[in-house]
């Protein structure tokens, strides 16, 4: 009974040590990538930095093993600790060489029921790095808000997709609202690099020629547009919300997160606060399949399959034929499920 004890004891103890090394092994990872994306100096000093520091933390481990002394593990907590703090002091900024297409962020102010925004982006885009840059200044009256959509963006594969909200008013214009990174001149995306304060977050409303079609016809996305069927009151509310999340960037920069603060999530939590109730699900991590959950939820147009809705809402065909057309907007949604043969809304919206 002794030496089974002794056993189970000597097995219990390997495993917990190997659950302690597997957490050092993933901080020293986190801190090589920390390091990489955020250390000072350039692409040499960086990658310097990274290096050494997975170097100390496999070093650890692997004395800590040899020796079967925990206190060689000290200087790399203690290291850890220090990079810690370093990392709590990196703030998010609005003061860069920004890109072009992010170089401003929508501002607005209400009154009564006229928003006025500045900062609305309207730009011509030949290719994706070829474009008239335009920034406008737009009023809308939210007693003429009647629609609301989702546009999916797949840049990526079936998993991931840019998550983009559009507005319809009575006088046939659309609004889009886009949640993005703010990147800096030659930057591109890296969804690694999201986790690691890598981008500030930017919030653009652009007119639909802009920035759907810059997706579907300059860089080749592949997109899918979903009318969300919402009381007008809701429709307001979210409107309104995206104000708000304009304000609040205004006020404090804020950073963008892969996987808690990007173009899907920011939505759902403004939502959320509308629609009180609806359920956490992983595809709202996996954006890709965001039109499934609104399916689910009883969110998109009644009465079809949701096959149908995909089908019919499958608009990079036509975005592709509307690239000179300047009803670009309705174009796109003809015969869409909730609008007619000429794009216009034809369902009646929920009662509130």
């Amino acid at each position: 009974m002794t030496f089974l004890s002794h056993r189970a004891r000597s097995v219990l103890g390997t495993f917990g040590k190997m659950a302690v090394s597997l957490i050092l092994l993933l901080t020293a990872l986190w801190g090589a990538l920390a390091l990489w994306y955020q250390l000072s100096g350039g692409t040499a000093a960086q990658g310097i930095g990274a290096l050494l520091w997975g170097a100390l933390g496999v070093a650890s481990i692997a004395l800590w093993w040899m020796r079967g002394d925990a206190r060689v593990l000290l200087p790399y907590v203690a290291g850890f600790i220090l990079l810690l703090v370093w990392w709590s002091f990196i703030t998010p900024k609005q003061q860069r060489v920004w890109a072009d297409d992010v170089a401003r962020n929508v501002t607005g102010k209400v009154a009564g029921n006229l928003v006025t925004l500045d900062n609305v982006r309207n730009f011509d885009w030949r290719s994706d790095d070829d474009y008239t840059v335009k920034w406008e200044q737009r009023s809308y009256d939210l007693d003429e808000l009647r629609t609301v959509d989702t546009a999916l963006s797949y840049w990526t594969g079936p998993y991931i997709a840019h998550t983009l909200i559009s507005f319809g008013f009575a006088d046939g214009r659309f609004l889009t609202f886009s949640i993005e990174i703010r990147k800096e001149k030659g930057e591109s995306f890296s969804a690694i690099g999201g986790f690691f304060k890598h981008f500030e977050m930017s919030l653009i409303a652009a007119d639909e020629r802009d920035i759907l079609r810059v997706r579907t016809n300059a860089r080749g996305e592949d997109m899918h547009l979903y009318r969300v069927m919402m009381p007008k009151a809701a429709m307001r509310s979210l409107f309104l919300a995206y104000l708000d999340e304009a304000q609040a960037l205004k006020n404090q920069p804020r950073f963008y997160n892969t996987l808690t603060a990007n173009c899907t999530t920011i939505v759902f939590e403004m939502v959320r606060r509308i629609v009180p109730g609806l359920p956490l699900d992983f595809r709202l991590m996996a954006s890709g399949y965001l039109d499934r959950y609104l399916f689910d939820v009883k969110g998109l147009v009644p009465g079809l399959s949701f096959q149908q809705l995909r089908d019919g809402g499958h608009v990079t065909a036509r975005a592709r034929a509307a690239n000179d057309d300047p009803d670009f907007s309705h174009a796109i949604r003809r015969a869409m499920p909730g609008y007619d043969e000429a794009g216009f809304p034809k369902l009646q919206m929920p009662r509130q």
